[in-house]
């Protein structure tokens, strides 16, 4: 089962270690955390973020499969099959309203933070010496983290939104090596497309008139 609740757009960057998705609960007021603090270039910047992740995402994909071995490096198709696995709903494109499109990358990219989160504690617990991809995934994560910081500023100064309803996904904790391996290669898998798609979306709407 998984819990839900509105948590604050602070509350939620913290949440690095289990996935999170849902469907955002639009509160606007005058309570908007942080917004006074956007810098200058915020939207140039979230622009460079969701490029480089794009950019970035196979290649992050490809080194993950090659550091677990065997099944998944001959099997991949299969065992890496994201199908069956959650990954937040994604249903705008390049003619959604500005802000219909900034809340779905804003859902997108918290659940991508939390996974990420998951991902590499078991790839530390799992691969502590493979360390071209735990440096892989922290600069991932750390990418993730400033744009959910930007698309922050971004959501509160322009629409004054400031909260989202969230829910828990599905954690590897307790699971086998090879379940652990599996989930982080089907989200890894996932994100390549999703990512892809994302870009494709996203930037349009931050490309300078």
């Amino acid at each position: 089962s998984s819990r839900t609740g509105v948590v604050p757009f602070v509350a939620l960057l913290l949440l690095q270690r289990r996935p999170v998705a849902g469907r955002a609960l639009l509160v606007t007021g005058s309570g908007c955390p942080g917004h006074s603090l956007c810098r200058s270039n915020v939207q140039e910047q979230t622009r460079r973020q969701v490029a480089l992740l794009n950019a970035t995402a196979q290649d992050l994909f490809s080194l993950y499969l090659k550091c677990q071995g065997e099944p998944f490096s001959s099997d991949t198709d299969r065992l890496c099959n994201p199908s069956g696995i959650f990954f937040p709903a994604f249903r705008v494109n390049r003619t959604s309203e500005r802000k219909e499109v900034m809340v779905a990358m804003y859902k997108l990219f918290a659940f991508l933070n939390a996974s990420l989160g998951n991902i590499t504690r078991d790839q530390e617990e799992l691969n502590p010496t493979a360390k071209e991809l735990l440096d892989r995934l922290h600069n991932t994560t750390k990418t993730t983290r400033g744009l959910i910081s930007n698309l922050t500023c971004l959501l509160c100064k322009n629409y004054n939104i400031f909260q989202v309803d969230v829910s828990y996904g599905e954690s590897s904790k307790g699971k086998s090596t090879f379940k652990k391996k599996q989930q982080g290669c089907q989200v890894l898998r996932k994100y390549v497309q999703v990512i892809a798609q994302a870009a494709r979306v996203l930037l349009p709407h931050l490309s300078p008139p």
